[in-house]
Parts: C-alpha cells; structure tokens; sequence
C-alpha cells in the first residue's frame, strides 16, 4: 500500500503535490518522493522519512513546473532500508519517464529476468515498481517505432503491459514534454480516482481525500483496466486497455487502509465501516450476552465507526477508553514486529475511570499479527478492567497477501492455523469475536451494488489474479519481497 497523485496544471504544482501528500500520509510513512516538469525537464527530490522532514524551502524550490507526481510508500516489495527505492523513479528512454506505482507484481522476477535476457533493460534496485516502469518503457518504445508519441501508442503500450504484468498496481507516469498518464490493474485491487480543480486543473490519486482536500472535484474512478492520459493543456483521453475486466477492490482498504472521508469506488468508507458495525452486533450477540457489557471502546482510529454504530444497535453506551498519541505512526505499517510492539504504548494511553471494576467491550478494525491487540488487552487490564472483550470488524486474517499489504507470511499470522479459542487464549480477552467474511462483503457492497466482488485473499485465500498457489514452496517468503517464490513459469507460491 501507498499513496500516489499526478498533476496536470498551468500554475506551479509542487506545493499542490506537497499538500496531497500530506493528506495520503496514512498510505506510507516510509518514504516519500515529488517530480515535476518544467519543458522537457523532470525535477525530483525523494528521501525516506514523513512528508513534513523531507520537503524543507529549498527543496521545494528547485521543484518547479505545471505538471508533476509524487508517492508516499509503504514497503511491500524491494528493501525497505534503501534510500535508491524510494518513489518516483525514472528512465530515459523513450522519451523520458518517470513513474510512482501503489501496489505489487506477483510475477516480478520472471519480469526482472525476461528484461534482462529478452528486452535487454537493466533494473538496479529489487524493487517491483522498477520492474514495472521497465516494462512500460519496453512496450512504450515498441508501440511507438520512432515517431512522435500519439496518445494510442500509450494505450497500446498499456496493453501489452495488462499482458505482461500480474499482481496489483494503480500507476501514474510523467512522459516527458506529453503528459500524464494514469492506469490500474483488470482487477481494480487498488485505488485509482480523477479529479479537477476550478481553475482547470486535473489530479489523479490513490483516495478522494486528496482531491477534496486541494479543492479538488471528484470526477471518477480510474475503471479497472482503463488507461487515462492528461495532455499537458489539461485534455483528457481515456481508453479500456484491458482484454477482461472486472471490479474487485482489496476490501482491506475499508477496513482499515483508506481514510474514512474517502469514497472509493463509489463506497464510502465511512459508511461501509458503520456497515460492518452493524453486522458485528449479529456476532456479539450470539457470543457475549448485551448485559454483561458495560461499555464498547475503539482502538483508535480506524475502527470507531463501526465500534459506534455497534454500541447503537446493542443499547450500549459508547465510550473512548484510549487516547492515541498522533505524533506516532500508524503502527500495522511499521517496517518490523519489534517497532511495532514498542510503539503500542508509545501510541495509546488508557483513561483509567472507563475502565475500573467495569466489563468492557474493545472493538479493533483487524487483528493481523496480534502483538497489539494482545498489548492493548493488558493495558486494558491493568487499568483495571474486570473483563475485557475483544471484537474484530474483520474475519480472522488466516493468510499472506500479496497484493501490496504487510502480510507477506502465513507465520506472522496469529489466525493462521489457530482456532479462535487458542487466539483468543494467546491474546489474553475474555471473549473474541470476529466478523464474518460473507457478511462483511455484503455490507461493503450495499454501499454501491455495481462492485462485483472483493479482493479478500488474506481471509479466504482466493487470490484473484489466478497465480498464487497453495504449494509451499522450496524456502519460507522472505518479508522483503512479496511475489513468492517462482515456479519456473513465473507463477508465485505462498505457504499457506
């Protein structure tokens, strides 16, 4: 998961790009990096670290031009430690290209290998998004034979890109002294929407937020498959470039990835989030009698809707237990378990008289690896809980993902080859109650009927791009890389 945007203007955008980020900061916090063009010429600056420390006065200024993209990153893919992996990145040839990608390729190293033996193009970083922008530039090139760029050689080039590549990715790409071009997977895994501004301005971005905060008009998702390209007058051309589409978006994104005031895919993730609630109260009932809760309390952020709108269908009083710390990360996209443990405490405090003597009902988005959850149930209790209670808006995460979340090891898993006595015993609660997964997908979907279905791999282990199999391969998924180990035939396998 990350977060990109483009921009397509007649005023300087760098400071238009700066602001975005900064509203898609929750995607990665990581490493960030903004291009921009003036003429024909890209100006870029990235470097690891948040938004706010990397872009001082000076590094904003020596970002100039109309037209320009930016990335914040969340590593899935590649070695989170390199500076040289932070987005964007750039090849010259043709034309000049610069490229952010949010998502990852399953089929990454047979691509890194055909570039070197097949397409003669070298990849200097183990990271997939390279090996993405390589591929375009190959097919870009093909498609074109020399002469001036014409908006159907791009579409073109997007196809054999569809051909090519397996896995997840929303894109944006910069062709020097042409335009911006914008385009997502068949699948529509991962975000991708359009939006202009008052003064003609054009963005594309990972969330609506990002728009909406810049005093920008949402104007559409990117379709799965579809291929948008942005003239640098603000002329808009899109084209469907792939063979078989279909939507299914990660559902991990209104559960917790996306900021709740965004609409993806024409789903409020507010609202889909007040759904679950809703549909969770079903799975407390028939676990934990309604008497015997006193209070319900989110773990901040992500799961208050639903922990509201669960406490409103049981009749029980709504009440914050925890204060977060913002000045802290989000903890589930910390790069290591041993950062992630230590910043639980670090992150939230517990109000001791919502807690004292009381039976109390905590509501989290997820359980994923389970360290905070079973952190959070002890802060519980040591703040003097008689009973502590542990409900998920989510189905037990059983499975790796692979599709761009930190999830890449069935091992790390606390659901994964657990019942939920024996996780509910690990973590410490008094009762666990999970989500449904069917009823989850029923009550995202509502939101807006016309999404076929969900990417939901982690709970069911269904992964829809057709080249993930259940064979445990040779050496156990190493948490650097996300596309699996290969079969010879470039098709990944996961220990499940």
């Amino acid at each position: 998961m990350c977060g990109i945007v483009g921009v397509v203007s007649t005023t300087p955008v760098n400071q238009l790009i700066y602001d975005a980020l900064l509203l898609l900061q929750h995607r990665g916090q990581d490493a960030a990096g903004i291009v921009t063009q003036q003429e024909r010429k890209f100006f870029m600056h990235k470097a690891k670290g948040m938004v706010k420390d990397i872009f001082r006065t000076r590094n904003m200024r020596a970002l100039p031009g109309t037209v320009g993209l930016g990335q914040v990153r969340y590593p899935t893919a590649g070695n989170a430690a390199s500076e040289e992996e932070a987005q964007p990145f750039y090849v010259n040839a043709p034309f000049g290209i610069v490229m952010a990608h949010n998502g990852n390729l399953t089929n990454a190293r047979r691509l890194r290998r055909e570039l070197f033996d097949t397409d003669h193009r070298h990849t200097n970083t183990e990271s997939d998004s390279e090996v993405l922008l390589n591929v375009l530039a190959h097919e870009l090139a093909r498609a074109n034979s020399g002469t001036p760029l014409r908006t159907q050689d791009i579409f073109t080039a997007v196809r054999a890109v569809h051909r090519r590549i397996k896995g997840s990715y929303a894109v944006v790409a910069l062709i020097a002294g042409y335009g911006l071009l914008a385009f997502r997977d068949p699948y529509g895994i991962r975000p991708l929407c359009l939006g202009k501004g008052p003064d003609g301005t054009v963005m594309v971005a990972s969330e609506s937020v990002a728009l909406e905060g810049t005093l920008h008009q949402l104007d559409s998702d990117v379709a799965p498959g579809e291929a948008v390209f942005i003239h640098l007058d603000g002329r808009i051309e899109r084209e469907q470039c792939a063979e078989h589409s279909q939507l299914h978006p990660c559902i991990f994104e209104y559960i917790y990835l996306a900021r709740p005031d965004s609409v993806m895919d024409g789903i409020s993730v507010y609202q889909a989030r007040l759904n679950m609630g809703e549909t969770l109260a079903k799975r407390v009932i028939s676990t934990v009698p309604p008497n015997q809760i006193d209070a319900i309390i989110p773990i901040p952020e992500s799961s208050r809707p639903s922990a509201m709108q669960l406490a409103q269908r049981l009749g029980i009083p709504y009440r914050e237990g925890f204060v977060k710390n913002r000045y802290v990360g989000r903890t589930f996209i910390m790069p290591g378990q041993a950062t992630r443990k230590k910043s639980v405490r670090q992150k939230l405090n517990a109000i001791g008289s919502e807690f004292k003597g009381k039976s109390v009902l905590l509501v989290d988005d997820s359980i994923v690896r389970g360290t905070t959850s079973k952190e959070i149930v002890q802060m519980a209790r040591d703040a003097g809980a008689a009973k502590v209670y542990l409900a998920s808006a989510a189905p037990p995460v059983r499975y790796p993902n692979v599709y761009g979340i930190d999830m890449p090891t069935s091992e790390e898993l606390i659901a994964h080859n657990r019942t939920e006595e024996e996780i509910r015993q690990w973590i410490g609660c008094d009762a666990l109650i999970y989500q449904d997964l069917e009823a989850m997908k029923v009550a995202v979907a509502q939101v807006n009927p016309a999404v076929a279905g969900f990417e939901a791999s982690c709970f069911d282990a269904q992964y829809i791009t057709g080249d993930i199999s259940d064979e445990p391969p040779a050496h156990p998924l190493k948490p650097v890389s996300a596309d699996g180990e290969d079969d010879g035939e470039g098709n990944s396998r996961l220990s499940l």
